[in-house]
C-alpha cells in the first residue's frame, strides 16, 4: 500500500511510520518540525535527545534495507504544498497524526490556545478538499482522542449513540463534552470529517484514542538512532510516563487533586496495532466510522499506585502527593467507554504489568541525568486567574 504518515517525526507518527515501511508499504511521512519548536517554546525537552530526521531516515535504511520518502511542509499554513503532496503520492491511506497534542499547551493562554485550533483545525480542512478533487477513494485514518466525550454519566460508545426522544429514535453524533481548548480542536475535526465524508463520500476511520504511554516499539528498538521521543513533563507528557520519572527521580508521584480521574489507556505498541488494524480493514466509500482506541481503564490515583508498587522493588520510596488540580474536570465520576470495533478486528491488547513498568522503570534510570525536575510540576491553570 501507499501510505502518507502525516506528522512524521512525532512521539507517535515516526514508529508508525517504520512500522508499515518495515512490513513493505510504501510510505512517505511529512512534517514541519512544529513540535520541537513548541516545546523550545514552554522549555521542555524528550528524556532521550531525538535524532534528526535525516539522521533518521539514513539509520532506518540501513538497518531495515527500506527507504522512506520524507517532505517537509505545514498542512495548516501551506495549502499548495497539501495540493502537491496529494496530487503526486495518490496515497492509499492517510494517517494524520499532524496537530498539537497537548492540552495544557493548548490552555496557557489566549495565543497558545488560538494556535492550537486555526493549527489542528485548518490542516485537517485542507487536507479534506484536496482528498475530495485529487484522491477521493483514499482511506484517512485520523487521531482522535477519548477526551472528545469527556465524562458522561452513560456509557460511552463509539462515535454515535441510539436515540429515542419523544416516540422517535434516531442514530446521532455521541455528545461532546470536551475538557480542552485541544479537546474542542478535535471536536471540531471529527464534525468536519464526518460531514465530508457524507457530503462528498469520502472515506474515514476517527481513532478516539486514550492516553498513551511506554517507550519503545519493535523498530525504536532497532537502533538507538531509532528512538522516538519521550516526554515526561506536565505539558506534553502522559501521566504514567511522568509518574516514573518521578519515581526514578525520588520525586513525589504528582497527582492532580483525589486522583479519582478515570481514563483509558493504551500501550505504544497498541497504537501502532489499532493504527494498521484501521488501515487494512478500510470502511466503505463515504462511509465515517469511529473507533475508541484503548485497552484498560485505569483511575490516575490507581496508576500511581502500580509504580509505587514497582518503584519499591528498586529500593525507592516513592510518595503520592496530591496536589490542587490545576485542570477544570470531575475527580470521581463514572466512566465506561466501549472498544468492541477493534477488539472484533482483531486488536490483542498489551496489559499493563508490573514487568513491563519495572522495564519502563530500568530504561528511565539509564537518563536520569538528563531529567529537568522543574518540568514536572504543573504550571499551566485552566482558571487564568
Amino acid at each position: 500500500m501507499k501510505i502518507l504518515v502525516l506528522g512524521g517525526d512525532g512521539y507517535l507518527g515516526w514508529p508508525t511510520a517504520m512500522y508499515f515501511s518495515g512490513r513493505g508499504d510504501e510510505v512517505t511521512i511529512v512534517d514541519s518540525f512544529a513540535k520541537r519548536g513548541w516545546e523550545a517554546d514552554v522549555g521542555v525537552m524528550p528524556l532521550w535527545q531525538v535524532p534528526t530526521m535525516q539522521q533518521r531516515l539514513r539509520t532506518w535504511e540501513k538497518v531495515s534495507r527500506k527507504k522512506i520518502r520524507f517532505f517537509s511542509g505545514d498542512i495548516a499554513k501551506d495549502d499548495r504544498f497539501v495540493d502537491h503532496l496529494l496530487g503526486e503520492f495518490r496515497p492509499d491511506a492517510i494517517v494524520h497524526y499532524a496537530e498539537q497534542p497537548s492540552a495544557p499547551y493548548s490552555m496557557l493562554e489566549r495565543r497558545r490556545a488560538v494556535y492550537t485550533q486555526t493549527n489542528n483545525i485548518t490542516g485537517t480542512l485542507n487536507l479534506l478538499f484536496v482528498m475530495y478533487r485529487d484522491c477521493p477513494s483514499t482511506h484517512l485514518v485520523k487521531l482522535g482522542t477519548m477526551g472528545e466525550y469527556g465524562t458522561p454519566n452513560i456509557d460511552i460508545e463509539e462515535g454515535f449513540i441510539d436515540i429515542e426522544h419523544k416516540g422517535r429514535k434516531d442514530r446521532l453524533p455521541f455528545p461532546k463534552n470536551a475538557g480542552s481548548f485541544y479537546h474542542l480542536s478535535k471536536v471540531f475535526d471529527s464534525e468536519n470529517i464526518r460531514k465530508a465524508c457524507e457530503w462528498w463520500k469520502l472515506r474515514s476511520t476517527d481513532l478516539n484514542q486514550g492516553v498513551v504511554y511506554g517507550i519503545d516499539t519493535d523498530e525504536t528498538e532497532l537502533h538507538h538512532d531509532l528512538r522516538t521521543s519521550f516526554h515526561y513533563d506536565a505539558v506534553f507528557g502522559t501521566a504514567l510516563n511522568r509518574f516514573c520519572v518521578e519515581a526514578v527521580c525520588g520525586e513525589p508521584l504528582t497527582v492532580y487533586g483525589k486522583g479519582g480521574q478515570k481514563r483509558g489507556f493504551l500501550n505504544i505498541r497498541d497504537t501502532i496495532q489499532c493504527v494498521a488494524i484501521a488501515v487494512d480493514n478500510p470502511p466503505r466509500i463515504g462511509e465515517y466510522r469511529v473507533f475508541n482506541q484503548f485497552t484498560e481503564v485505569f483511575s490516575v490515583l490507581e496508576l500511581a499506585k502500580m509504580v509505587q508498587k514497582v518503584a519499591s522493588v528498586h529500593g525507592v520510596k516513592a510518595e503520592i502527593q496530591h496536589l490542587s488540580n490545576p485542570r477544570i474536570e470531575k475527580e470521581e465520576h463514572y466512566y465506561n467507554p466501549s472498544n468492541d470495533s477493534l477488539i472484533q478486528l482483531g486488536l490483542e491488547p498489551r496489559k499493563l504489568s508490573d514487568e513491563l513498568l519495572e522495564s519502563m522503570f530500568e530504561k528511565i534510570k539509564g537518563a536520569e541525568n538528563r531529567v529537568d525536575e522543574f518540568t514536572l510540576k504543573p504550571t499551566i491553570k485552566w482558571r487564568f486567574r
